[in-house]
This record gives C-alpha cells, structure tokens and sequence, in this order.
C-alpha cells in the first residue's frame, strides 16, 4: 500500500476562537445575518509532538480521506495571524500508522463542527468534547501588514454583530487546552 497525498494548500489565516456557553444563539445570529451554512461534520484531530508550529492529522467521519495539517499561529486572544501547510492525505489509515511511528501523539481532539461562511469569513460552531462550546471564525488573507490588520477588524466586527464577549477570546489552541 503506497501513501498518495492528494492536493497541497498552502495559506496565511487571520483567525479567532472564543468559547460559548450557548451555540443555539449563535446560530440564531447567524441566519439573521444572512451566512450560508456548509454542513456538519465529525472531526477527529491527531496533534503531533513537532519542534516548531502544530501538526495535525484530521480525519472526518464518513470520509476515506484525510488532511495533514501544520501551521504556526500567534499564542494571543483574539485575531490572530496563521501560517498553514495542508496535504490531503488519500489513505489515512496507512499515513496514521506510519506517522504514529514516527512522532508521539501529543493530544487527540474529537469534535463536532458546523460551518457557516460569510462575506469571505468561514465560521465554526465546534462542540469539542471535554472542552465544550467555541466559535471560531477564519479568513485568508494577503502577508502584508496591512491586509491582516484589515481581516483582523473585519473578525472584530463579527465578533461584535454575533454578541461574542472578548474576554471570552481562546489563546490556545484544542490540543493545548486538552492537555491542561
């Protein structure tokens, strides 16, 4: 059995997460403003011990594929600037094993993730198991110190339309906060 990645993406994100207490009002704000939603899915993401960033292997119920994920990313509350390399991995039964060799297993991460995507912000309702509720929002944006200041109001000023308390804002990544 030979290991096929399947694409490469490589991007920069401005990004946040807070946690909630009640995702149903989220939602509600949601369809008031108008987002459109993409699905629902099952995600379980295995963290990897690496020198320098994060890596993840996320598989997604129901999918024989999966995505390998690095990425460095600012340890602040609130928007964040994000580095990410993604391999769409095709056998990721195969790819698990051989990385579980290779690199310990720093945290597994299961959730629940709803995604919604407005005016070039992809948002997350996540129901993280032992963690509980966050909302996350993501946006691509150009390296420039300009842009990421400019995608960083822009995750502001959701923030505010959709109630989202900043002293709620989330530093950390789910790996780090499963380990804590």
């Amino acid at each position: 059995m030979g290991i096929k990645v399947q694409s490469k993406v490589e991007h920069k994100l401005v990004e946040l997460k807070a946690k909630v207490e009640d995702l149903d009002i989220v939602r509600k704000k949601l369809t008031i403003l108008g987002v459109r939603r993409i699905g629902m899915f099952r995600q379980i993401d295995v963290y990897f011990n690496v020198p320098k960033g994060r890596l993840k292997l996320r598989e997604v119920e129901g999918s024989n594929k999966a995505e390998l994920i690095y990425y460095e990313r600012e340890n602040i509350a609130g928007p964040k600037r994000s580095d990410v390399l993604i391999l769409g991995i095709q056998e990721p039964e195969v790819f698990k094993n051989l990385l579980g060799k290779l690199l310990k297993t720093s945290a597994i991460v299961e959730k629940t993730r709803e995604i919604y995507r407005y005016q070039g912000t992809q948002i997350h309702l996540d129901m993280v198991e032992k963690l509980g509720n966050f909302v996350e929002f993501e946006r691509k944006t150009p390296a420039n110190a300009r842009m990421i200041k400019i995608n960083r109001q822009i995750l502001e000023k959701l923030m505010e339309k959709l109630g989202i308390n900043p002293e709620n804002l989330e530093k950390l990544s789910y790996s780090d906060l499963i380990r804590m």
